[in-house]
C-alpha cells in the first residue's frame, strides 16, 4: 500500500495527518544479517515506529568499481525487513557519515589522492560521489513510502556545517538525489550551534539537530534556524562510544529517559542514537583525533537500549515506559535474557602466518604510505639495512603503531596514541618495522589522512635513505593461512610470542551467541568459522569479542586468532556474558 509523507507547517504529515517520528538508529553492516529482523522487531517492541541507518560507501565499494550490496551489505533486504515489521525507515547515505566508522565511510581509494578536496564541489570528488549515489539510490528509490516501501526521509551529507559551507556541493548532492528518483523529504543534520546550522543549510533541506541534553535550549536554537515545519532531534545521544585505553562509557538510563520524555512532550520527533549499536566487525572501527589520536574499540555497544548482543537493558525498559506515555506500544511479550554457553578450549600454534598472506611491493627509496600500496591496507612490513650502535636513536612518524625489530630481535614499539615515536636501538644491522593502521579517523579534517610510515625514519636525526623492502599483509587472508598451516611448537607454558597464528576446534549443541574472552591475549585479530570478528587489544576496556549466533553451527566450530604481540594464555574461553569493563592498561 502506498502512502504520502510530507513536511507540514508544524508537523510531519503521513497521508495528511500529523506524524511524530519515534525512531532508533541501527547500522546494518554492524549487525549480522541473521539478526536484522530480531533487532528491528525489538526496536518496534520498545515503541519505535521508524528505523534509521547510515550507508557506508566504503562497505559497499571498498575497491573502485566493485560494488557489493549482498550479505551484510544488503541494504535493500534491510529496508524490506523494516517494512515487513510495519515500520518506516530513514536513510542517511552521506556520502560522508562519520558514525565512528573507518574513514567516515569514505573509501580509501578515494581519499588516497591528496589533491581531491573531500566533501566539496571539486569535480573529481563529485565524479566519484555521482557513481556512488546512483547505485545506492537505485536501492532506496523503489523502497520509498510512496511506492509501497518503508523510506520516509533521506538525509543529505552529515553534520556538514561542522566541516564546510560549500553550498554548490550541497546543491549538487540534492540534484543527484532527486534525479535518481528520491521523492521523499530531504534533511540535513547539525549540532544546534548557529554557524553549524547555517553552514550546512540549503533551501532544499529540512534542518534537524544532534544532541543529547539541554533539550528545551537545543530545540529553541533549532527553531530559530528552522522557522516552520517539525522539530526533530536526528541524533538523540543516549550513550557513547569507546576508545582503546579509555574507560567504557555508560549513561544513567533515568537521565536519558527523562530527556527523551522532554523531547516527546515538546512534540518533537526523535531518532535515538543508538537504539542498537552492534559491532565494528573486521577492520571497520574508526578513530578520533582532536589533538590526540584515539582508535575505537571493536564493540559498538554504545550503552544502547538494545545491547550489542541483543539483550533488552534497563535503558530499553525505561525508554519503553516513556514512549508509552506518548504513543501506542506493542503488548507482545518481551524476550528474556539468555546466557551464552561457556567453554574452555586449548589453542594450538602454527607459527608466524604473516609471510603466507604477504604481498611483496619491491624496493623504495622512501617508505611508501599504506595508501600508496592499495585500498584498505592495514598491516605493512618495512625493512632496511642500517649501521646501529649502542647510542643510536630511531625516530619515525608512525600511523599508527609499529613493532620494531633489529636482526629479528624485538626492540620496542613506536605508538602514535601515546606519542612514543622515538626509540633507542641496540647495535645491529637489519631494521624491520611492522606497522599497523589501528583505525582511520572518521571526523573533522583528518579524514583520509595517509597511514603507515609517513616520510623517512631517522637515525640520530639523519633520514634513512633505504632502499626499503616493503610487504603488505592481507589481514583477511590470515585466517586461511592459519587454517591451512602445519602445527608448530610456538607455545611454551601457555605463552607465545607474536606474530603467531593459533587455532582450535570446539563443539556446540546448537548455534548460539558467544562471548570470546581475550583477557589473556595481547593484540591481534580473531575469526570464528571464517567470520572476521575484529580486533582485540590488551589495552582495554573491551575484554570480550561478540560472536553472533548465525556464524556458529551445531557440531564442530573453528576459532582462529592471529596474535601480533604476546599471548600469555593460549586458551580460548567463551563466557556467559560480555565484559565491557572500566579497567584499562
Amino acid at each position: 500500500m502506498t502512502s504520502r509523507f510530507e513536511i507540514g507547517d508544524s508537523d510531519f504529515l503521513l497521508d495528511g495527518a500529523p506524524q511524530q517520528i519515534i525512531s532508533g538508529a541501527m547500522h546494518y553492516p554492524r549487525i549480522h544479517p541473521g539478526h536484522w529482523r530480531d533487532r528491528i522487531r525489538k526496536a518496534r517492541l520498545m515503541g519505535l515506529n521508524t528505523i534509521e541507518t547510515y550507508v557506508a560507501w566504503n562497505a559497499h565499494e571498498p575497491i573502485r568499481g566493485q560494488w557489493d550490496a549482498t550479505g551484510q551489505n544488503d541494504l535493500g533486504l534491510f529496508l524490506d525487513l523494516i517494512a515487513e515489521e510495519g515500520m518506516h525507515a530513514i536513510v542517511r547515505p552521506g556520502p560522508y557519515v562519520c558514525a565512528e566508522w573507518h574513514n567516515g565511510g569514505l573509501p580509501t581509494w578515494l581519499t588516497a589522492d591528496p589533491a581531491i578536496r573531500l566533501r566539496s564541489s571539486d569535480p573529481r570528488y563529485i565524479e566519484a560521489v555521482t557513481g556512488y549515489l546512483e547505485k545506492v539510490n537505485e536501492i532506496i528509490a523503489p523502497r520509498q513510502i510512496d511506492t509501497g516501501g518503508s523510506v520516509i526521509l533521506v538525509q543529505i551529507e552529515n553534520e556538514y556545517g561542522a566541516y564546510g559551507s560549500d553550498k554548490a556541493y550541497l546543491a549538487e548532492l540534492i540534484r543527484l538525489t532527486r534525479e535518481a528518483g528520491i521523492t521523499v523529504p530531504l534533511t540535513q543534520v547539525d549540532q544546534p550551534i548557529a554557524h553549524m546550522l547555517e553552514n550546512g543549510a540549503h533551501e532544499g533541506l529540512h534542518k534537524t539537530g544532534s544532541f543529547g541534553s539541554r533539550i528545551h535550549e537545543r530545540l529553541a536554537t533549532l527553531r530559530e534556524h528552522q522557522s516552520t515545519g517539525p522539530l526533530m532531534c536526528m541524533e538523540f545521544w543516549c550513550g557513547w562510544f569507546d576508545h582503546w585505553g579509555e574507560k567504557h562509557h555508560t549513561t544513567t538510563f533515568a537521565d536519558s529517559a527523562a530527556d527523551l520524555d522532554l523531547l516527546l512532550s515538546a512534540g518533537a520527533s526523535v531518532n535515538i542514537y543508538m537504539v542498537h549499536g552492534g559491532t565494528n566487525f573486521a577492520l571497520t572501527a574508526g578513530a578520533n583525533d582532536s589533538g590526540r589520536y584515539l582508535p575505537l574499540v571493536t564493540s559498538y555497544d554504545y550503552d544502547a537500549p538494545i545491547s550489542e548482543s541483543g539483550d533488552l537493558t534497563e535503558k530499553f525498559h525505561a525508554f519503553r515506559s516513556v514512549i508509552a506515555k506518548h504513543a501506542a506500544v506493542p503488548s507482545d511479550p518481551l524476550p528474556a535474557v539468555v546466557d551464552a554457553p561457556t567453554l574452555t578450549v586449548p589453542l594450538e600454534s602454527v607459527g608466524d602466518p604473516l609471510p603466507s598472506a604477504a604481498l611483496d611491493h619491491g624496493e623504495f627509496r622512501t617508505p611508501p604510505s599504506m595508501d600508496e600500496l592499495g585500498a584498505d591496507v592495514v598491516l605493512v612490513e618495512y625493512s632496511t639495512r642500517i649501521a646501529s650502535e649502542e647510542t643510536t636513536v630511531l625516530a619515525a612518524d608512525i600511523r599508527d603503531l609499529a613493532w620494531v625489530s633489529l636482526d629479528d630481535r624485538p626492540v620496542g614499539t613506536l605508538q602514535r596514541t601515546t606519542g612514543d615515536l622515538a626509540l633507542s636501538l641496540p647495535a645491529g644491522n637489519h631494521l624491520r618495522l611492522l606497522v599497523e593502521e589501528t583505525g582511520r579517523v572518521n571526523y573533522d579534517t583528518k579524514i583520509g589522512e595517509h597511514k603507515g610510515v609517513i616520510s623517512a625514519p631517522t637515525l640520530n636525526g639523519i633520514p634513512l635513505g633505504g632502499p626499503w623492502q616493503v610487504r603488505s599483509i592481507d589481514v583477511p587472508r590470515l585466517v586461511h593461512a592459519v587454517t591451512n598451516a602445519s602445527v608448530s611448537d610456538a607455545i611454551t607454558n601457555a605463552h607465545a610470542a607474536g606474530p603467531v597464528g593459533l587455532r582450535a576446534g570446539f563443539d556446540l549443541d546448537a548455534p548460539a551467541d558467544l562471548f570470546l574472552d581475550t583477557a589473556g591475549w595481547g593484540k591481534g585479530y580473531a575469526w570464528i568459522n571464517g567470520f572476521f570478528l575484529g580486533r582485540y587489544w590488551r589495552r582495554g576496556p573491551q575484554r570480550t569479542l561478540y560472536v553472533p549466533g548465525p556464524v556458529t553451527k551445531q557440531g564442530r566450530n573453528e576459532i582462529v586468532i592471529v596474535e601480533l604481540e604476546t599471548i600469555t594464555d593460549a586458551t580460548a574461553r567463551f563466557l556467559a556474558r560480555p565484559n565491557l569493563g572500566h579497567e584499562v592498561e
